[in-house]
């Protein structure tokens, strides 16, 4: 593999690019422009962490190729665009900086000088043939827990863990009680609570009295109003000290002490605090889980989203259940794309009692994509994307490649279907088209060392 890619490297240094009703004796033009973004399908080189195809620690006889493109970290050995040391931010590939009208233009042609050099570098072509397509799209599968059936508990108020009443493991009802919390901060409200409320009585006979004297014209009219002040005053503190101890969820449990309950019915599923340590408001003690529902999160593949929305069915595998399939509807597509993955998540709860299903349990998703019908189905390694283009090329003769923009269709673990570019009897490039995109881009790895006529 690495002395074909290595071969196939410093021929297609030998290519020379013409469009479409260009003559042969046209001046030749030096590329230069933004670097060509990455099929992420490419393979990478395990030992040195970047794309095989360039990996100069692997195939040396690279080296003048890069040098004389300028493109050369001397310290580490790599060429410096792709070098992990000094840029480990792109992960050994090339930055990403291409724009939509960068890709080559439809109906670009690649010639090769010789007849020989395309088999000799083992770029590989199939037919486009119709074919049935599923109309289903296949998308990779991660079980989570229901956001809504997740419950992480805190203490309502500093203190020191006095008593744990359930573990990891132990189903709970709501309500239950789950840990007991002596609080100086708790106490302290709770002698207010008390004195608030000692204040409120008397204040309301003071109010009664001050009524009564008013009535008999011993007392003024402003000493009622005074009155009738602080009783307002008192059932004011009172109230708030009140709703300040409430959220603690249960009765007293001596002077400062309080018992945290269960939000929910469910499963202690993770315990982070010991009897006797302090702990803060901030910090989550126990979590506890409902799995009667989890959700399936899928990876919708950037050029997939097209044909996905709430509310299609998905049939799901998952590898530790081989022998059990799900189904479900997607209830959530999410409106932006990962930059990293370049796909959307996708979300499709799905029933749990027997518990089978466990979070970050792995599969994969078949999702509906309308009727089937029958249309022009190309391999998934015989597209190209740069940025929102899809590419494909066409053999044409035995060195001559064409290249075209296509809008793709369904898909599925194998291939793209394609509704427009492609016709059926044409031989698309298989192994190999990833360089054959980079010499039809402006600065990318590969050009630069060819010619455009």
């Amino acid at each position: 593999m690495r002395a074909r890619f290595r071969v196939l490297l410093l021929l297609l240094c030998a290519l020379s690019v013409r469009c479409k009703g260009s003559s042969d004796q046209a001046p030749t033009v030096v590329r230069t422009a933004k670097p060509a973004s990455v099929n992420a399908a490419d393979g990478m080189c395990k030992e040195h962490g970047v794309l095989e195809a360039i990996c100069t620690k692997c195939n040396p006889k690279l080296i003048p190729v890069f040098q004389a493109k300028g493109d050369w970290c001397p310290e580490h050995g790599f060429p410096e665009s792709v070098c992990p040391l000094c840029h480990p931010e792109r992960g050994g590939k090339p930055a990403v900086h291409v724009a939509a009208d960068d890709a080559p233009a439809d109906g670009t042609r690649i010639h090769f000088k010789s007849k020989r050099t395309a088999a000799v570098v083992g770029i590989e072509t199939i037919e486009a043939a119709l074919r049935p397509n599923e109309a289903a799209l296949v998308a990779p599968a991660r079980v989570a827990y229901d956001a809504t059936r997740l419950a992480l508990v805190n203490a309502r108020s500093p203190g020191v863990v006095r008593e744990l009443k359930v573990d990891i493991g132990r189903k709970v009802k709501r309500g239950d009680a789950l840990l007991t919390i002596d609080s100086a901060g708790v106490g302290a409200d709770r002698a207010r609570l008390a004195a608030a409320r000692a204040r409120v009585r008397v204040a309301q006979e003071n109010f009664g009295r001050e009524s009564q004297l008013e009535k008999e014209g011993i007392s003024s009219r402003s000493s009622l109003l005074r009155a009738q002040q602080e009783l307002d005053s008192a059932n004011s503190e009172q109230a708030a000290l009140a709703a300040s101890l409430s959220v603690l969820g249960a009765g007293s449990q001596g002077v400062g002490g309080y018992t945290l309950t269960s939000p929910l019915a469910g499963t202690v599923t993770e315990r982070l605090v010991n009897i006797g340590r302090f702990v803060g408001t901030e910090e989550v003690l126990l979590q506890i889980v409902d799995t009667s529902e989890v959700w399936a999160e899928l990876d919708v593949a950037e050029p997939d989203l097209p044909s996905v929305r709430a509310g299609q069915s998905v049939m799901l595998r998952f590898d530790g259940l081989p022998d059990r399939e799900f189904s479900g509807v997607i209830s959530y597509l999410a409106p932006a794309i990962d930059t990293s993955t370049r796909s959307a998540k996708a979300r499709v709860p799905l029933k749990n009692e027997d518990g089978m299903l466990r979070a970050n349990l792995y599969g994969q998703a078949r999702i509906a994509a309308g009727e089937a019908r029958t249309g022009v189905s190309v391999p998934r390694a015989a597209v190209q994307r740069v940025k929102d283009v899809s590419l494909v090329f066409v053999r044409l003769d035995d060195d001559e490649y064409e290249t075209r923009r296509v809008q793709l269709g369904a898909s599925n673990e194998a291939s793209f279907e394609v509704l427009k570019g492609i016709r059926p009897g044409e031989r698309v490039v298989t192994v190999g088209s990833y360089l054959l995109k980079t010499e039809t881009l402006k600065g990318s790895i590969g050009a630069g060392c060819c010619e455009a006529d």
